[in-house]
């Protein structure tokens, strides 16, 4: 598979990437064995690149896919606590619980609009750190909201931009309100003309678009500035037609088959504000006894009219 130069980085990544948190305890919580077989077989087929998190508890699976192998993925982790300290313990705990002694890249998780970057300074002190020592080769944020992504650009120390959008603007967020699209592809344009290196998450919306599969990809991968977008697989077959997709080989009429598809609240990222349950035509939607918003599956229509209201991104469909 062809490979991108992540901006300035230097480092060369292939167009998609695979996002691991899929296959973790929040989503489909497979099986070590079963988890990292499923990594293993997109390193096998061609991807170079892999997202993680300290959130996502999901260190295991990577370091069990490389045992023994001759791959070198470039790894992306990122860490939502604040401080220096914390941002470090993170650092550390990623190059042990993944055996590694450099991580190409690694973020200020999910940063928010304003104060909360400069809520995070002291973590953002420590990345720069991590870079100079060289245990880190490139540092950065991942968001969800176009007031950030519009500053990074022209944050000179940071390298990587790992921003959300998606044809429909699902989740995209633009300070308290919600952001579109051409906002965020402007402000990636942007990034990418300052020499950052942009890669995109939530293609399909987590989940909600992947019946508009071919529109979703062909929209990201139409974007100017974008190396590689990063997606969560939890099956082989998945894993095939992105790489038909990618070669250019796919059938046009493709469809993914998601009737089985199930519409889930993450309650880490929940943070009950209830509009979802407002939103839902079937009521299917309630708070459960820790507070958050929870799905019955016995009334749920997967309509999906609850995810664009969603002002976190917390909706998904897998």
């Amino acid at each position: 598979m062809r490979k991108n130069v992540l901006g300035n980085t230097g480092l060369e990544v292939t167009p998609v990437g695979f996002g691991v948190l899929t296959i973790g305890k929040t989503q489909l919580n497979m099986s070590v064995e079963d988890g990292s077989a499923v990594l293993k077989y997109a390193l096998e087929r061609g991807i170079n690149f892999l997202d993680t998190a300290q959130y996502y508890d999901t260190y295991h699976y990577i370091k069990h896919a490389l045992k023994g192998t001759n791959y070198n993925p470039v790894i992306t982790s990122k860490c939502l606590d604040p401080s220096y300290s914390q941002m470090k313990y993170a650092v550390e705990q990623a190059r042990k619980e993944m055996d590694r002694d450099v991580i190409d890249i690694f973020l200020l998780h999910e940063v928010r609009n304003d104060p909360d970057w400069d809520d995070r300074k002291g973590a953002w002190e420590y990345l720069q750190e991590a870079k100079a020592k060289g245990i880190v080769k490139a540092i950065g944020v991942s968001t969800h909201h176009v007031d950030v992504a519009q500053k990074a650009a022209n944050i000179q120390e940071l390298d990587v931009l790992f921003p959300l959008i998606n044809f429909k603007s699902l989740g995209i967020r633009k300070g308290n309100e919600s952001g579109t699209k051409d906002e965020m592809a402007a402000a990636i344009k942007k990034n990418s003309e300052n020499g950052k290196g942009v890669f995109t998450m939530k293609v399909f919306g987590g989940g909600n678009l992947t019946g508009h599969y071919l529109e979703a990809l062909d929209y990201v991968t139409a974007l100017s500035g974008v190396s590689s977008m990063m997606i969560g697989f939890g099956y082989n077959h998945e894993i095939d037609h992105i790489i038909e997709y990618i070669d250019g080989n796919i059938d046009r009429n493709y469809a993914p088959d998601i009737t089985n598809k199930k519409i889930h609240i993450d309650e880490g990222d929940c943070e009950s504000c209830g509009a979802c349950i407002k939103k839902c035509p079937n009521h299917a939607i309630r708070f459960n006894d820790n507070g958050s918003a929870s799905v019955n599956h016995g009334v749920c229509l997967t309509c999906g009219y609850c995810a664009p209201v969603c002002p976190v991104r917390a909706i998904i469909m897998f």
